[in-house]
């Protein structure tokens, strides 16, 4: 699960010998090391560790080292390529003919050597054998000695890197459903020629009987399970709140609440070893169950078998889908509530882009000014002033959604693990509530998170959809965090449920039909759950979604911050349509 992918570097050079070749060697070279620097400089996986790039061993000239290099690439693990040059080559003879990898080509832009004729041919080769590529071609003549990358390059190496290593990380990974259907929800009747042909991945199912064997049986580490309680009992069950939400005759008694905080303990470790494996349960002597299922992201269903008889998943949910627990500040696990794999796709989606963790929500409600003031007596202002989407769910929202991190000038962030400080665990855990479940909803009990996010964070909604006859499509949403009156607050959470986390979120208008206003919004999303990202990450969805063959059917991304693959040139002028016929005709890429 650790062992990432690689990014392989392909200098490629005139392989007319000499005088020609051995000009450019050097300059040819010195590129590949500088874009290799550029990406392990400035990107890094999921533990925090660089992104790697591996150089071809030489340049190359003629097909014969670019087999050499190929070899080379998949001895090394690369997962995908950037070919780089400053003069004319070989287009078919020197081109990544892999079709599995992502690839891109940046074509140095010089006057002395043809760097951008080599850059519009290999594109036309990569096109007219159908394996899309991206140019990058800088804006500006350089100096042939000048060995920079100008900024609007770097932008695009580094924006194709992050998401060919989305791309790669994902290959060969699985997507673990615990239980199956959740309540005739569309998302969790997981696809499974999907996750194959479009990600790469694989699906992996256990019965949600699985975990209470392993309760039963005592197969979770016993020592951890003392450690996670003793944590649970000082940060969260000393912040249980209420229980204001249940008719006395529903209310559990203090032994039954204390016997629901252990079950959720010990369900959190073993949905954790379901995904992940864990050696100790080996050394027990469980060499089956330590292996785990290599699941880079997984489901919960959930509602209703499960959370009709046992407390439900929220704790394991938002727990695990949160950047710390109590072994320590740590990645954060893709866990998607109700099993709802459309949104954990999303969501892993925005984890691999980011680092970050992601939130799951219901989108719940769109508040209109005018319906604020009927129920309120007040008005929106500010962000919020044009109407308000509540993102409200009873399980899998991070506890890092509450923005109780901050930067350093104070402001509210979800960050990555490495930047994350003990302070902002504490914060954290300290806005959050964990009240006794609804037991209209949940008659088997539990606790739900409770917190109000912070406002002012900038945030991306996003979720995949499965359209018959079309396949999967993408929606993006940038947006913001944002704070409104107390006393509204109160009144429009009451109307809902006052014991889940609530994220009030506003998305930035534009001209498109669907951005015209927060309603239209609400009204063209197309399920009842999104997943929410720290950051303005539309342009990366975009550029990883062409990479997947996934067309973006709603986006309020400028046009002139859309990077895809050059081939999409060629179906039309209008970008939203080409990208769906550029979609259609090359189709999934493990298909």
């Amino acid at each position: 699960m650790k062992k990432y992918p690689k990014i392989g570097i392909r200098p490629t050079i005139d392989g007319r010998q000499g005088g020609v070749r051995e000009s450019l060697e050097e300059k040819t070279m010195n590129l590949a090391k500088a874009v290799a620097e550029l990406i392990s400089s400035n990107l890094k996986n999921g533990d925090g560790s660089p992104v790697e790039c591996v150089i071809a061993d030489s340049t190359i000239g003629r097909v014969a080292e670019s087999a050499a290099c190929a070899e080379k690439f998949e001895r090394e693990g690369v997962g995908s390529t950037i070919t780089v040059t400053s003069c004319w080559c070989y287009g078919a003879e020197t081109m990544d003919m892999n079709p599995h990898y992502p690839k891109a080509v940046w074509g140095f832009n010089g006057t002395e050597r043809p760097g951008a004729v080599y850059l519009a041919a290999v594109l036309a080769g990569h096109a007219q054998k159908g394996l899309p590529a991206f140019g990058i071609y800088g804006r500006d003549v350089q100096d042939l000695d000048d060995n920079t990358i100008p900024e609007d390059v770097s932008e695009k190496i580094l924006r194709f890197a992050r998401a060919a290593q989305a791309v790669a990380t994902m290959r060969g990974k699985s997507y673990l459903s615990m239980g199956s259907v959740s309540m005739g929800i569309a998302g969790s009747i997981v696809n499974p020629d999907f996750f194959q042909e479009y990600l790469g991945m694989r699906n992996e199912s256990i019965d949600l009987t699985e975990i209470i064997r392993r309760m039963d049986e005592g197969i979770y580490d016993h020592e951890e399970y003392a450690k996670a309680m003793e944590w649970t009992e000082k940060h969260c069950k000393t912040n249980e709140g209420e229980d204001f939400k249940n008719r006395p005759e529903k209310r559990k008694t203090r032994e039954q609440k204390d016997a629901d905080w252990e079950f959720i303990v010990k369900m959190t470790i073993i949905m954790r070893d379901l995904m992940t494996g864990n050696p100790k349960l080996k050394e027990m002597g469980f060499k089956e169950e330590a292996l785990g299922h290599n699941a880079i992201a997984a489901g919960f269903q959930g509602q209703r078998q499960w959370t009709d008889f046992y407390p439900n998943g929220d704790y394991p949910e938002a727990l695990l889908n949160t950047s710390f627990d109590w072994n320590g500040i740590r990645e954060a696990f893709v866990v998607a509530t109700e099993n709802d794999a459309c949104n954990g796709v999303a969501m892993l989606f925005g984890h691999l882009l980011t680092n970050r963790a992601q939130i799951f929500s219901d989108v719940r409600t769109y508040w209109s000014p005018e319906a604020v003031k009927r129920v309120t007596g007040k008005e929106l202002s500010g962000l919020a002033a044009n109407g308000i989407i509540h993102l409200i769910n009873s399980g899998a929202t991070t506890l890092d959604g509450s923005g109780q991190s901050v930067d350093a000038e104070g402001n509210p962030v979800m960050k990555e693990p490495w930047n994350l400080t003990d302070a902002d665990v504490e914060n954290c855990l300290k806005a959050t509530t964990w009240y006794p479940a609804d037991r209209d909803y949940f008659r088997g009990g539990g606790f739900s998170s409770n917190f109000l996010s912070k406002g002012g964070m900038p945030v991306t909604m996003m979720r995949l959809n499965l359209i018959k006859g079309l396949g999967p499509v993408l929606q993006i949403a940038e947006g913001w965090t944002v704070e409104i009156d107390p006393e509204i607050h109160q009144k429009l959470n009451m109307r809902t449920d006052p014991t889940w986390p609530t994220t009030w979120f506003v998305p930035r208008l534009c001209d498109k039909p669907a951005f015209k206003d927060v309603y239209s919004v609400m009204n063209n999303w197309g399920a009842n759950h999104g997943a929410i990202s720290y950051g303005h990450i539309g342009q990366d969805l975009i550029t990883l979604a062409s990479m997947l063959r996934i067309p973006v059917c709603m986006h309020n991304v400028e046009e002139d911050r859309m990077f895809r693959p050059a081939a999409w040139n060629a179906f039309g002028m209008d970008k939203e349509g080409a990208d769906y016929r550029a979609c259609a005709t090359y189709g999934p890429i493990y298909k």
